[in-house]
């Protein structure tokens, strides 16, 4: 009787023990879920776009990537596949097989697309910068070429970066093909063109270095406040917000560009923000203090201003990002470290989204 006894006694410590165990675990596990609320959960909740740009190959052959994409954002970017070299590589043969995967994985996970880009110099085919075409031909090729793109994504795209980086630091139009062989007009026809297409997109002008007060940011609110006066279909601005470490960003300037383009009715995205290190000269904890800062702080420009309430990156994790690739040395400038864990970046932008 005694050893039964004590088999009871034992049953019943083990049982309390396990009771125990699972209280502890569940409110831990309830705090870990708390924790892990996706940024797009806070951002929907106040009307706010928060998102990344899509590097193609790390989404087809990276499953946690796709994964952190999925429950992270509200909305994507593909980086590359929208580009006129990408989407349109012979004069009679469009490639929407990539674009079409991530637009249809986007817009099943209850995702709002922006496309990029549309005309950008840098991107055009060998087909249409070594061809001999007239003036005539060419406008006909791009108009073609954007009408094409715009209404295979009709009603899927919400905004496009028509025009890519057509403005020089000096404020003057940047040399490339189509201003050499169509001119400065071939700007303006890409909006008309593209709102044909699709008359409920809004259509963004996209460039670096153009955010803060300057020769640039000046001449690409006085010709895109013409465009407004002579209703020329244009909604937006995007500054891409490239930045590095060792450069303080003049977020009062950002500030009045934002509210002088509202003045003329022109909306701002932040469309491809990161933030580069490797200049950085402290330690790696302060660097990414300080990169979290910047980030935060440049979100909170943004969400300060009625007409500017999305926010997207050039990338999420350090483990595919284009600055090693362009720069030539090692940085770690996105949200997400190689590993997919949350920066203090993140934590950053998470706390802004909770105090709007």
């Amino acid at each position: 009787m005694k050893f039964v006894k004590k088999f009871n006694l034992g049953l019943k410590s083990n049982f309390t023990l396990i009771v125990l165990l699972f209280l502890v675990f569940s409110i831990v596990g309830c705090n870990k879920v708390k924790d892990e609320t996706p940024l797009r959960k806070y951002a929907s909740d106040h009307s706010v776009l928060i998102g990344t740009a899509i590097n193609t190959s790390a989404f087809m052959e990276d499953e946690e990537y796709k994964k952190v994409v999925k429950k992270e954002f509200n909305v994507v970017t593909l980086e590359n596949e929208l580009k006129f070299k990408s989407i349109h590589p012979e004069i009679d043969r469009y490639d929407f097989s990539k674009s079409n995967r991530l637009i249809d994985f986007a817009l099943e996970n209850n995702q709002k697309v922006r496309g990029h880009t549309l005309v950008w110099g840098n991107t055009l085919p060998d087909w249409v910068t070594k061809g001999d075409f007239s003036r005539e031909q060419l406008k006909g090729i791009l108009k073609k070429h954007i009408q094409t793109v715009v209404g295979q994504y009709k009603g899927k795209v919400y905004a496009w970066d028509v025009v890519n980086e057509a403005f020089n630091d000096d404020g003057t139009l940047r040399d490339n093909f189509l201003l050499r062989k169509i001119g400065p007009e071939y700007i303006e026809l890409s909006y008309r063109w593209a709102h044909e297409a699709d008359p409920s997109a809004l259509l963004f002008y996209n460039d670096d270095r153009n955010d803060e007060l300057n020769k640039k940011s000046d001449a690409i609110y006085n010709v895109f406040k013409d465009f407004k006066q002579r209703n020329v279909p244009i909604h937006g601005i995007g500054f891409q917000m490239h930045k590095s470490i060792d450069k303080p960003i003049k977020y009062e300037e950002i500030s009045n560009n934002i509210r002088r383009l509202a003045k003329v009715g022109l909306k701002v995205e932040i469309t491809e923000m990161d933030v580069q290190v490797q200049n950085s000269t402290g330690s790696l904890e302060k660097t990414l203090e300080k990169q979290a800062d910047m980030y935060k702080d440049t979100l909170n420009v943004c969400l300060s201003n009625e007409n500017c309430s999305t926010f997207v990156m050039w990338g999420f994790t350090d483990k595919y990002t284009w600055v090693p690739e362009y720069t030539g040395k090692d940085d770690k400038p996105l949200i997400f470290d190689e590993n997919y864990n949350p920066k203090p970046a993140y934590k950053a932008i998470q706390g802004m989204l909770l105090k709007k």
